[in-house]
């Protein structure tokens, strides 16, 4: 299948090779410098993910030193997306735009909205290769999913590339999901105005559904600084601030708070540690 073929068509066959004790297909190695680490390979790393290379591993092991509890900051937003997921599908969306997904782990978008309702549709867009050659695997058992290649800071691109517009209907409600990356944003490439290239695109009754690192002071620093140093983005913002990017939405109980308070299903005992705090986000109605 050529780069400009839809990705529901049939795959190009590949093989494979080992990198680094990783099995890596011939498609991948033509597309990606696995030298060099990637946002989604770190945060699948923090997973215990399996598609990660020493690049990656490098820094996982110094956001480590500097946030020991750092994998379980990265669980709590799996879980949220989970409860989040779950939310929306029961407020009637049905499709779901996941920006910056990353590679696939354990309780995907579409899984969770299609246990619930089976029709969902969800659109990956990730900016690593890699996501894309992963998400095949989705795409060969669920034709309500499709991945694509594409930065999520080129909304028109995103919204109008042919494999969205074939699955997701932007004239009917649909929820869009920037969990955990919006924070590598830089600030001269105006976050706010990016979120909302992206609600503005979308009809009353839609959702965004944000998380995103929150600024402690010197308590965050080190964590900022390992990933401007290594992956030349992230960016810790106030509460305050985060909470602007849902400016025009009807913003959802209990509003903009650390993930696992975000509606938990089981009480969170304070206090807080810097695991529970380092991410907070919320969801926003269009009217």
């Amino acid at each position: 299948m050529s780069d400009s073929e839809s990705q529901h068509g049939t795959p190009e066959p590949v093989s494979l090779n080992v990198r680094d004790g990783v099995f890596v297909s011939t498609w991948i190695e033509a597309r990606v410098d696995i030298s060099v680490p990637s946002i989604a390979r770190v945060y699948d790393a923090l997973l215990d993910g399996k598609d990660n290379f020493p690049a990656d591993r490098a820094v996982h092991d110094q956001l480590i030193q500097v946030i020991p509890d750092g994998k379980t900051a990265a669980q709590y937003n799996r879980q949220a997306l989970r409860r989040g997921v779950e939310f929306m599908v029961e407020q009637g969306v049905r499709q779901f735009i996941d920006l910056g997904s990353g590679l696939p782990a354990a309780e995907n978008t579409h899984q969770v909205a299609q246990r619930i309702a089976p029709e969902s549709k969800v659109a990956y867009v990730d900016i690593d290769p890699i996501v894309l050659a992963h998400g095949r695997a989705l795409l060969a058992e669920n034709r309500n999913t499709t991945v694509v290649t594409a930065d999520f800071r080129r909304p028109d691109e995103v919204l109008n590339n042919p494999d969205v517009t074939a699955l997701i209907d932007l004239s009917k409600p649909v929820g869009l999901l920037m969990l955990a990356v919006v924070h590598h944003v830089h600030d001269n490439e105006n976050p706010a105005g990016l979120v909302r290239a992206y609600v503005d695109r979308t009809v009353s009754g839609s959702h965004l559904f944000l998380t995103h690192f929150v600024d402690h002071g010197e308590e965050t620093k080190p964590i900022e600084q390992v990933l401007l140093n290594e992956l030349t983005r992230g960016r810790f913002r106030s509460i305050e601030e985060i909470t602007s990017y849902f400016d025009g939405l009807e913003l959802i109980e209990p509003g903009v708070v650390y993930n696992p308070l975000w509606r938990p299903t089981e009480p969170v005992a304070k206090p807080y540690p810097l695991a529970v705090r380092l991410v907070a986000g919320g969801i926003g109605r269009k009217s």
